[in-house]
């Protein structure tokens, strides 16, 4: 959301709980229980440390209480937002232990099926940039998109990154000429915190999301640490700073200088097959954050200035990029990015009548990559502009909630394609409207609709409805659908098709982008969360079934091994997802996460209605975390490990290969193992230690062809696990206030 809703009427009241450490930083504490004295009314903070709690006039205390904080008790006289700071103590006698923190959460509360995923589940792996920091959360998979850039792709209810909204506090931020490497420009340590929607998202955020939403939220000058340092360090030879600089300025100022630097210069070609098996790369990422924040008359601002420089160089390990560029001497690829982003904020909450709020996103942003790939020519400049006005207010009481605005966007590309230019001026305006409905008990509706005229799109409606029903304690039913629409950047989007032989195919239908018509998909789903106890401990389980139903679709097909042929669907494409989830705590420290999920997901081609390409049809995810207690000087150990096992993936057609470049229809099934020790030595001070891939699993041949890189059996996309083999790491964190 743009800002925090502050809801109040005469039945609930709103707020949030902080944490006050020895140096007076504030930071929202999730977990903590906060209840009605002598009653059996509570609710639990979410993640962001905010609570709503049903209110009548007999309630006189609330408690508020969380695992080694002081309880205290507030005397309410009449609704208003609280907002509470809880005092750490060591004298374990006064305190009432009623919770522990959850490093990954779903609510039990909202109408979306919302996994938020805190700074704490980012810190149980290195985590050194947002493509990399969802290992050890399910409901993702990460995979490599081809043999020689090393670029990691996500995908969500088994489809790829294009098809989910990923935002940057809301703000759409890695779409368009950022898609493909977009994820890798937003370091680790700059996350607060993520929210992972599953199933088509809120209206608000526009018409785009199909498969869900990932939403990143960035740490905060006035929450943050004054100074952060992070040094990591790969047996790769990999090699990342980050620092964080904070400093409150006045009352209502704060502003926070970020730096991030990355460099591997090491080749590596553990395969023998002439080619890397990581990119070099050099990568510096500056932002300039302010916040301004003036409670007494409901303000609060955000403003963000980032500049990117990234570097890539990968191909054959004798490639000279001064002698040998777009030359048949070695084959070899760059790809240089420059990236400007510049956004704000701006909030506004009525102190008089709080329930009412009004919020202003802007965000621009240029992407500049120059690129090549052996003989492959592929450049895009993408300037793009976004603004999205927001109103909160209530009909009658706080139980229906209204949120409504008007949002803009422009986009204008420059794309070159070898001798082939690509041109386009996308623009669209639009006007959302969402209801919610929450009685505080058994029934939470979110129903919303948007109306958008676009340039290229034509004028469309975008319906989203989401339910949430609690037939019993500690229980969630959910259902949902929704229509998303899109423009596919072919290119952008499928930047793995130049490093390979393959003549690009646009078979053009008459649509205004490419010649081709915009995707259009309906999203279904349902999913269950009961929480319960097992041997005395606290647990729960999901399971969820989610179907993505293409009306129409830019099909990316591989089929024939000579060329790729983009074309408008014809015929049916859909996916579905089944996942269930257990979450256990198994002993006091110790927190275990199973999960199996099956994939079914078909297209209709020109040859065959197929199986999507590179997709295990089952996987199996299992994450042990082990905390040892928190010792009086703060020190304490953390173990993690996450193992994966993937079923076996589809390759396309190589039946016109020569025999010897020909492949088998399926790869084999791998498993995978990651782990991290951290040992925390004091608030200020932690080191970490750890690897990935430790079962060492190496995939034979990535690369069809490398024999013969600028013959026509050369394809680098038969991905379907890891190069490198297994990978060691360590580092350290250094925190001063």
């Amino acid at each position: 959301m743009l800002l925090p809703f502050f809801a109040l009427s005469q039945n609930e009241i709103n707020g949030v709980i902080l944490e006050a450490d020895s140096n007076d930083k504030l930071i929202p504490l999730p977990g903590a229980n906060v209840y009605w004295l002598n009653t059996t009314v509570g609710v639990v903070t979410d993640i962001n440390g905010k609570f709503t709690i049903p209110y009548q006039n007999e309630y006189k205390k609330l408690v508020i209480s969380y695992v080694g904080f002081k309880t205290d008790t507030i005397t309410i006289s009449q609704p208003k937002y609280i907002r509470h700071t809880l005092t750490s103590t060591s004298d374990l006698n006064e305190i009432t232990v009623t919770s522990r923190k959850k490093a990954s959460a779903t609510s039990y509360l909202e109408s979306r099926n919302i996994i938020n995923v805190s700074s704490d589940e980012l810190l149980k792996a290195a985590c050194c940039n947002l493509s990399e920091s969802f290992e050890t959360n399910p409901s993702i998979d990460v995979n490599f998109a081809d043999a020689v850039s090393g670029t990691r792709q996500i995908k969500m209810l088994g489809l790829k990154s294009p098809y989910i909204l990923i935002t940057t506090e809301n703000v759409p931020s890695i779409r368009g000429a950022s898609q493909a490497y977009g994820l890798s420009f937003i370091p680790g340590t700059w996350v607060e915190s993520i929210q992972i929607t599953k199933g088509a998202g809120s209206v608000t955020n526009g018409f785009e999301s199909i498969a869900g939403q990932i939403n990143t939220e960035l740490r905060k000058p006035t929450t943050d640490d004054k100074f952060f340092l992070n040094l990591y360090g790969a047996s790769s030879e990999r090699l990342e700073l980050n620092t964080h600089f904070n400093t409150k300025l006045s009352e209502k100022w704060a502003t926070g200088l970020y730096v991030h630097g990355n460099t591997h210069n090491e080749e590596h070609d553990v395969n023998d097959d002439g080619f890397l098996d990581m990119p070099l790369y050099n990568q510096i990422n500056v932002m300039n954050r302010w916040q301004y924040t003036d409670t007494e008359k409901g303000f609060v601002s955000f403003f963000n200035f980032r500049v990117l420089n990234d570097e890539k160089q990968s191909g054959q390990v004798d490639f000279n990029p001064k002698t040998d560029k777009l030359t048949t001497n070695a084959w070899g690829s760059e790809i240089d990015t420059k990236r400007i982003d510049v956004s704000g904020k701006f909030g506004y909450v009525n102190p008089e009548i709080p329930y009412q709020s009004l919020g202003l996103q802007l965000a621009y942003s240029n992407h500049n990559q120059d690129s090549y790939f052996g003989l492959n020519e592929y450049d895009i400049d993408h300037s793009s502009f976004y603004a999205n006005l927001v109103y909160n207010t209530i009909i009658g009481d706080s139980r229906h909630k209204v949120k409504t605005g008007l949002s803009f966007s422009n986009d204008d590309y420059d794309e070159k394609v070898n001798a082939t230019n690509y041109k386009r001026t996308e623009n669209s305006v639009g006007a959302f409207f969402e209801y919610a409905f929450d009685n505080l008990d058994a029934i939470n509706l979110t129903a919303g609709f948007r109306v958008d005229h676009s340039n290229l799109l034509g004028t469309f409606v975008t319906p989203r409805v989401h339910l949430r029903y609690t037939p019993w304690e500690k229980s969630a039913f959910r259902a949902s659908f929704g229509r998303g629409k899109r423009s596919a950047n072919i290119f952008a989007e499928n930047q793995n098709i130049f490093a390979t032989s393959r003549a690009i195919n646009v078979v053009e239908s008459g649509g205004e982008i490419y010649g081709l018509d915009p995707e259009i998909a309906w999203n279904y789903g349902v999913s269950y969360l009961q929480g319960f106890n097992l041997f005395g401990r606290k647990a729960d389980v999901t399971v969820d079934f989610y179907r993505t139903d293409f009306k129409n679709q830019v099909v990316v097909d591989y089929e024939n091994p000579q060329e790729i042929s983009f074309y408008n669907l014809q015929g049916d494409s859909y996916a579905n997802s089944f996942q269930t989830e257990l979450n256990y705590n198994a002993a006091e420290g110790l927190d275990l996460r199973f999960a199996y999920k099956f994939y079914d997901v078909q297209t209709q081609y020109t040859s065959d209605k197929l199986t999507r390409p590179l997709t295990p049809k089952h996987r199996v995810f299992a994450n042990a975390s082990y905390e040892t207690k928190l010792k009086p000087n703060g020190s304490r150990w953390k173990f993690d490990t996450t193992f994966n096992w993937l079923g076996k993936q589809r390759f396309p057609s190589t039946e016109s290969y020569p025999l010897e470049y020909q492949v088998d229809k399926y790869s084999p099934t791998l498993a995978t193992l990651n782990a991290q020790i951290t040992k925390v030595f004091s608030k200020k001070f932690e080191v970490y230690l750890g690897g990935e891939n430790l079962t060492n699993v190496k995939q034979d041949n990535p690369i069809l062809g490398a024999d013969d890189p600028f013959g026509g059996n050369f394809d680098t996309t038969f991905v379907y696990g890891p190069i490198f083999g297994s990978m060691y790491y360590a580092g350290l964190r250094l925190k001063l206030n």
